[in-house]
């Protein structure tokens, strides 16, 4: 079975910045699009970035452009998440996540959340 294991995450001052790991094991890690989802409390999860397989190309929400990169080491099975310029807004817990798809049948797993707090 497929494993997500995601770290990095911390508390830092507004401004700061943080880098988020996430490392793969189980499955076939170049085939899969990986991506960092987050979840504040109160609220539902949603989509930070995301980073295809094979092109590599990113994808982020509209919130953290030009302040976080996603990035992925195809040689060590990571992912990673850089968060510069943390807000307080950025504070939630984030997951890492993995898809893949085949014959119409779609493959993901979940990391188990690291928390993110962004306080003075």
């Amino acid at each position: 079975q497929g494993q997500l294991v995601d770290s990095g995450g911390g508390s830092v001052q507004p401004g700061g910045s943080l880098r988020l790991s996430c490392t793969a094991s189980g499955f076939t890690f170049s085939e899969y699009a990986m991506g960092w989802y987050r979840q504040a409390a109160g609220k539902e999860r949603e989509l930070v970035a995301e980073i295809r397989s094979g092109s590599g190309s990113p994808n982020y929400a509209d919130f953290v452009k030009g302040r976080f990169t996603i990035s992925r080491d195809r040689a060590k099975n990571t992912v990673y998440l850089q968060m510069k310029r943390l807000e307080a807004e950025d504070t939630a817990a984030y997951y890492c996540h993995a898809r893949f798809k085949t014959w119409g049948t779609w493959y993901d797993y979940w990391g188990q959340g690291t928390q993110v707090t962004v306080s003075s």
